[in-house]
């Protein structure tokens, strides 16, 4: 009779976040990027987001019942979490976008009575500072209650001077950002200047309180990709699930994230998106 030899068990990542319909983005990306990376990925939809291709592409957006939101991470918890008995515990959290001061207070909670170890915060903020109302309530309560739960920030240029306070122009003020936040958070930080600051290179800061490092690549074309910041922190997520320093999960994800972008899939949209297996190609 033939024995099966147990295989290590991969380490374990959640992703909360929203579905993207296109696959370009969210928690589509996400799940892509730890398959990529080596993790075992878990999705927890908070939102469904479909472009919308008779309105200039811009989003439709339908919350998840806050119940269905509740039942999802309480089935996950319950598979992997610390009480679970899994051989891999799930330890490492995703934050994306979450959309409602509803979803916030649902999510806070699961991550409170968690006992994540590593709480990666995407913090995907929708005012730009014209909408008064579910807009700003919504960012105002990203940042009070999910910010201070977060050990690893993954700020784009827009976020990092919401958070900051700061004008962002240059790399000086792109680290300056980079320190600020991580001062208001405790978090590591890995702000992204992205194709948004001018020179040949994208250029993404690191700071955690101790040790700064300027993570340079290439710029590849100078229009954002859809999928890069999503990918981004997922890459970080997978890296640190599997035991990898915040440093050099943030080195990881920056390569990752680039060879994705020169890989990218074109579509009928206006706008391309990252192809997570073109690290591998």
């Amino acid at each position: 009779m033939e024995t099966m030899t147990s295989a290590v068990a991969p380490a374990i990542a959640l992703t909360i976040a929203g579905s993207e319909a296109t696959g370009g983005a969210g928690a589509q990306a996400d799940l892509k990027t730890f398959q990529e990376l080596g993790v075992f990925g878990i999705a927890n939809l908070t939102c469904i987001v479909s472009f919308n291709p008779q309105d200039n592409w811009n989003h439709r957006f339908v919350p998840v019942d806050q119940q269905v939101i509740a039942d999802q991470l309480e089935a996950t918890t319950a598979a992997y979490g610390a009480a679970s008995g899994a051989p891999s515990v799930l330890d490492t959290v995703k934050i994306g976008m979450l959309g409602s001061p509803a979803t916030i207070s649902t999510v806070e909670k699961a991550l409170t009575d968690g006992s994540f170890k590593h709480v990666v915060l995407d913090p995907v903020l929708i005012c730009k500072g014209q909408e008064p109302g579910h807009a700003l309530d919504t960012d105002q309560a990203l940042k009070a209650q999910i910010l201070p739960l977060a050990t690893f920030v993954t700020p784009n240029h827009f976020e990092a001077e919401s958070l900051s306070g700061l004008t962002i122009t240059d790399e000086e003020s792109l680290k300056a950002a980079a320190i600020r936040i991580h001062e208001i958070s405790g978090a590591a930080v890995l702000a992204k200047g992205g194709v948004r600051l001018e020179g040949p290179d994208a250029v993404d800061v690191y700071y955690d309180g101790e040790t700064l490092e300027v993570l340079r690549a290439a710029k590849v074309g100078e229009v954002a990709v859809s999928g890069a910041g999503c990918s981004l922190a997922a890459a970080v997520t997978a890296e640190l699930a599997k035991g990898a320093t915040p440093l050099e999960a943030a080195r990881t994800a920056k390569a990752f994230v680039t060879a994705g972008i020169k890989n990218r899939v074109s579509s009928g949209a206006p706008f391309d998106a990252l192809w997570q297996g073109g690290a591998l190609s």
